[in-house]
């Protein structure tokens, strides 16, 4: 199945928050997202209305975004690009 991803801006707009809170929620792991080819950030949608009185980051997830972080800086010292 297929999750819907949305561009930062309209993640701002579906929560009504700003673009600081949105960018504070995907460091602090409270907000799944994913980086496209081209270094573009789109959000999750299911994950901008969890309850954040239950709201528990998954370590799946957390594994998930510190390997892609690490292919990422290991693919820019291979090929020179800063």
């Amino acid at each position: 199945m297929d999750r819907k991803v949305v561009s930062i801006m309209k993640a701002c707009e579906l929560v009504r928050v700003s673009r600081r809170t949105i960018y504070n929620w995907m460091s602090s792991g409270k907000i799944e997202y994913v980086r496209n080819a081209g270094g573009s950030v789109r959000i999750f949608v299911d994950t901008l209305w969890r309850d954040p009185g239950t709201y528990e980051a998954s370590a799946e997830f957390k594994e998930r975004r510190r390997t892609q972080s690490t292919n990422q800086a290991s693919t820019r010292s291979t090929t020179g690009a800063q």
